[in-house]
C-alpha cells in the first residue's frame, strides 16, 4: 500500500499536520475559536485566487499571506470596533469566498483547482510541502509546549494571565499567527471546506478520555494520528477521497470514545453509594 512515493509523501503529511491540528485544536476549541479557525481557511480561497491571478503556479504563499491578512483584520476590528466577534468573522468569511470564487471564475483554466483546494488533494503533495511541513510542525510543535503554562492560563482565563505578566495581547496574536500558518498549511490535507473538523474532532474525541489538559493535548495528537493515517489507508484500500475519509475516521473515534466514556460514567454511577 506505501510503496508509492505519492502514498508515503500522503501519509507522512498526514502524520504531520493532522497531530499539529489537534495539539492546536485543543486550544481552539477551549477559547471557542472554531468559527475564527473556520473563517481562517475560508480566506485561504481569495489567498488561492490572488496567486493564480498573480501568476503563481503554487499559490501557498499568496494563500498564507491573505489569510494572515484577514486573521489580523479580525483581531483589528475586534479591537476598535463595537461589532460581535460572530458579526465579524461572518463578514470576513462571505467576503473572502465571494472575491476568491468571483476572481477564480474570471480567470481561464483555472476553475478546476476550485474543487482541489475546496476538498483537498493530499495525494498529489510534493517532497518540498513535505518539507515544509516537517520544518512547521517542528518550530510550532516546540513553541507551543515551550508556552504551554502561558497558553493554558490564557484559554483559562485572560485577566488572570494578564495579571500574572503575560503578555496577553501578544501571546494572543502569536497563537494567531501560528494558528492561520498551520490551517492554510493544512488546506492541502483536507481541503478549505473540511480542515476546521481537524481542530475540532481530535481535541473532542481527546475530551471524552482525559482528566486534565495535559492528557487532552497527549490525546488530541493520538487521535490526530491515528485519524490522518487511517484515513488514508482507507483512501488507497477503497478508492475514496483522502479529505473525508480522514473525517471520517476522526468520527468513527470520537464515537467509540464517547460511547466509552458514557459507559464509564454509568458505571461509575452504579458502583457509587446511594
Amino acid at each position: 500500500m506505501f510503496t508509492e512515493a505519492y502514498m508515503q509523501r500522503a501519509l507522512l503529511t498526514a502524520l504531520l499536520l493532522a497531530p499539529l491540528c489537534g495539539l492546536l485544536g485543543v486550544f481552539v476549541t477551549a477559547r471557542r475559536m472554531a468559527f475564527f479557525s473556520d473563517t481562517i481557511s475560508h480566506a485561504a480561497l481569495a489567498g488561492i485566487a490572488v496567486g493564480f491571478w498573480l501568476g503563481f503556479t503554487d499559490p501557498t504563499l499568496p494563500m498564507i499571506a491573505v489569510s494572515l491578512g484577514v486573521a489580523m483584520f479580525m483581531l483589528w476590528l475586534r479591537e476598535k470596533t463595537d461589532l460581535l466577534n460572530d458579526t465579524i468573522m461572518a463578514l470576513l468569511l462571505s467576503g473572502s469566498v465571494a472575491f476568491g470564487i468571483v476572481v477564480l471564475s474570471l480567470l481561464k483554466g483555472y476553475r478546476g483547482e476550485l474543487h482541489r483546494y475546496l476538498f483537498g488533494d493530499i495525494l498529489s503533495v510534493g517532497p518540498q510541502e513535505v518539507a515544509i511541513a516537517v520544518v512547521v510542525t517542528a518550530i510550532v510543535g516546540t513553541v507551543v509546549f515551550a508556552r504551554l503554562n502561558a497558553l493554558a492560563l490564557l484559554t483559562a482565563h485572560e485577566d488572570l494571565a494578564h495579571v500574572s505578566g503575560i503578555s496577553v495581547r501578544g501571546l494572543n496574536y502569536a497563537f494567531v499567527l501560528v494558528l492561520t500558518v498551520v490551517v492554510a498549511l493544512s488546506i492541502r490535507l483536507l481541503g478549505i471546506i473540511l480542515v476546521t473538523s481537524l481542530l475540532v474532532i481530535p481535541p473532542a474525541t481527546a475530551r471524552n478520555l482525559a482528566n486534565n489538559l495535559r492528557q487532552q493535548l497527549i490525546l488530541a495528537i493520538i487521535v490526530g494520528a491515528l485519524g490522518g493515517a487511517g484515513g488514508v489507508a482507507l483512501s488507497f484500500q477503497f478508492d475514496l477521497p483522502c479529505g473525508p475519509s480522514i473525517v471520517l475516521t476522526c468520527l468513527g473515534l470520537f464515537l467509540i470514545t464517547l460511547v466509552g466514556s458514557a459507559l464509564r460514567k454509568s458505571r461509575r454511577r452504579n458502583l457509587s453509594p446511594i
